[in-house]
């Protein structure tokens, strides 16, 4: 049997499934899992099956341990969590697509990283993704092992399996299968970090990671429509010229056409019918605009910095919806929240209420519901 990190053994060499971290699992499910593991320890015992006391093996055990992780041989150790220090700086992207390299680069002209690691799960090198081998950019890490990851402050997930000739359905199952086998192993090797989805449909892949990790909603969020939020706000103020007495507005809810805008603050600055009306223009605007890889990479790095730095700004990102709105199920959505090094620390509500904003959510919600519950976790 081919034991390998993440799928059998962890960073310590102990055996875990972590297919097992939800245990919403149908009982057939779980029963079945252990079935596979009995038998496939019926192949080759596993590590811990060595006698603790059988010095001479357990020299042998320690090695291949220190091989499958990379030089953490000392499975005793209590400072191996603590190995690196806690103020260094570290980002994960994870896949080396397009948007991976994107989001490289992005945080890397920011210099908000002290250490930056670029997971390629791909098979052979292939367009930026060698570019960046062949022009290594400092503290720039390109690594296949995700235990490279260990101790990341903050994860951020761009990968994607897209499929050719087959149903949405099949193609969001292909995603989260692929995630099933990245998450709580990615989870694990940073504990204490904030778990940054990228890959779409974000809002699902987001709720699958949150499931998968096991990790607080706050710490699990989206994208969502940060770069749209920003953009809007741009456009308001420096293509319209609009005055909106420094009033913000960003763009909730769904990614994609289903999103709407919101205007922040307690009170009225602006009439109803003015604020409608220069929604609808800039979100016209905005249609122009595409959703490309350097754009997404620098909205990412924009969140990153929030995070990492503990901002304390104000960003449109995917989380957990339930309870505003008077959304019920679990899902995520794009909300105004304020994000710092834990995460989202709080998500920004208005008492000022808006026509059909309400009701657009509470569709979305209802969607993205129905879309979960045919999806195998």
């Amino acid at each position: 049997m081919g034991i390998s990190v993440g799928k059998h053994v962890d960073a310590q060499g102990r055996i875990y499934l972590p297919y097992l971290q939800n245990w919403s699992h149908p009982k057939s499910v779980v029963v079945g899992l252990i079935k596979e593991m009995i038998a496939k320890f019926q192949e080759e015992l596993p590590l811990y099956s060595l006698s603790s006391s059988d010095e001479a093996r357990q020299v042998d055990l320690l090695a291949y341990i220190a091989k499958i992780t990379e030089g953490i041989s000392d499975i005793n150790s209590k400072n191996w969590a603590n190995h690196e220090n806690k103020t260094v700086k570290k980002i994960t992207v994870v896949g080396g697509g397009e948007l991976g390299v994107a989001c490289t680069l992005a945080i890397s002209a920011k210099g908000i990283a002290d250490r930056l690691v670029l997971l390629d799960l791909s098979e052979g090198t292939k367009g930026g993704m060698m570019d960046l081998e062949v022009f290594s950019l400092p503290n720039v890490e390109i690594s296949k092992d995700l235990s490279a990851s260990a101790h990341s402050k903050v994860v951020i997930f761009t990968v994607n399996s897209l499929g050719s000739s087959q149903s949405y359905l099949d193609v969001v199952q292909r995603n989260v299968d692929m995630f099933r086998a990245l998450v709580p192993a990615l989870g694990h090797y940073s504990q204490h970090s904030v778990l940054l989805v990228a890959s779409q449909p974000v809002e699902i892949m987001t709720y699958v990671t949150w499931k998968l990790s096991a990790f607080p909603a706050n710490r699990v969020i989206g994208i969502g429509c940060n770069l749209d939020s920003q953009r809007l706000q741009y456009i308001i103020t420096n293509v319209l010229k609009a005055e909106t007495s420094g009033k913000p507005v960003w763009v909730i809810g769904e990614q994609g056409e289903d999103k709407v805008t919101k205007w922040g603050g307690q009170e009225e600055v602006m009439s109803h019918n003015s604020q409608v009306q220069l929604s609808s223009r800039a979100m016209e605007l905005l249609k122009v605009k595409g959703q490309r890889s350097w754009s997404v990479g620098l909205s990412v790095a924009d969140l990153v910095d929030s995070l990492i730095n503990d901002r304390k700004k104000v960003h449109s990102v995917s989380t957990l919806a339930k309870g505003y709105y008077d959304i019920n199920s679990e899902v995520f959505l794009s909300l105004p929240c304020i994000l710092g090094t834990s995460g989202v620390s709080e998500v920004i509500k208005s008492t000022v209420q808006e026509d059909g904003v309400t009701e657009k959510l509470q569709s979305s919600a209802s969607s993205l519901h129905d879309l979960q519950q045919q999806l195998k976790l």
